[in-house]
């Protein structure tokens, strides 16, 4: 049995940014958020919400995708500056604490969140992602560097432009992204011009950031993560790399409650019809796991 397919559309005003999403399910159910990843937006979890019987499911455009404003041009889309609007949109759902399920980028972002405010997140799931791969202490004034020019060129550069949908769809395609999948998230990604479409995500997305996380910080985040993970790999997905293997390695030694699973498919797995419900029975499985049982 699945909740309906049609969610609602949200808005909140957080730190003045106005935040837009998605939502499945029962008001009451258990309290779900979901973060997507680099360049995609809530239409990520289209299909995996509605399989997530029981829960109250939100799906957020981050900052700069989608229909979520862009941040000031003196700010950054470092992975730890969506943290304090995505605690605002906790606050005004109401929720003392949820689950948050993050993809790749996304998945970056909720286990950041979850290790520093544990109070708030009662338990994470990722999704073909976990943390990103340390930089070396070597490599951090090229980095800056590479970041600073990179943001002139960025300047200079027009708003990416598609003749069509299709064009879109084309493009994505090259990075891996099925049809259907790039389809499904073109609605919330395109902007309507006279001549044809025009990306919505902040350019400053493609900008190098200016700083990384070492070795010893990301071992630091893996660490104080206090509350049930659960990591669902994609078999073609992220975890194939070699950096994502010593990571997995790690998170298998330091994290105190964590469940590893992998399924047939490729980076966006959760958007896939035929692997959606085999994730939602993993998700559902582990979120039941962690309920008090009834007395």
């Amino acid at each position: 049995m699945t909740q309906s397919t049609s969610p609602e559309q949200l808005r909140w005003t957080i730190d003045g940014l106005t935040i837009a999403g998605l939502a499945w399910g029962p008001r009451d159910g258990h309290p779900v958020l979901t973060l997507h990843g680099w360049l995609d937006n809530a239409a990520s979890f289209e299909v995996l919400a509605p399989l997530l019987t029981g829960c109250r499911v939100v799906a957020l455009d981050l900052t700069g995708h989608g229909l979520s404003d862009r941040r000031s041009e003196d700010a950054t889309y470092l992975i730890w500056d969506d943290v304090p609007q995505i605690l605002g949109v906790i606050d005004e759902l109401g929720w003392a604490d949820c689950t948050v399920i993050g993809h790749s980028r996304g998945a970056t972002i909720a286990t950041l969140l979850t290790a520093t405010m544990p109070e708030r997140v009662r338990s994470l799931v990722t999704l073909d992602g976990f943390m990103p791969g340390p930089k070396a202490d070597a490599a951090f004034v090229h980095q800056m560097r590479d970041s600073l020019r990179y943001k002139g060129r960025i300047a200079a550069r027009a708003q990416r432009h598609f003749s069509s949908v299709e064009d879109f769809i084309a493009r994505r395609r090259l990075y891996g992204v099925s049809a259907q999948i790039a389809e499904r998230l073109a609605a919330r990604a395109l902007e309507k011009t006279g001549d044809g479409f025009r990306l919505r995500s902040d350019q400053r997305l493609f900008s190098p950031s200016a700083v990384k996380l070492n070795a010893a910080q990301v071992e630091t985040v893996l660490r104080a993560l206090s509350v049930p993970v659960l990591n669902v790999w994609a078999s073609e997905g992220l975890g194939k790399q070699d950096w994502m293997i010593e990571l997995k390695a790690l998170a298998a030694s330091v994290v105190a409650d964590l469940t590893s699973v992998t399924v047939d498919g490729h980076h966006h797995v959760h958007m896939e019809p035929g692997q959606a419900p085999l994730i939602a029975g993993h998700i559902l499985d582990f979120i039941a796991r962690g309920r008090p049982s009834a007395d």
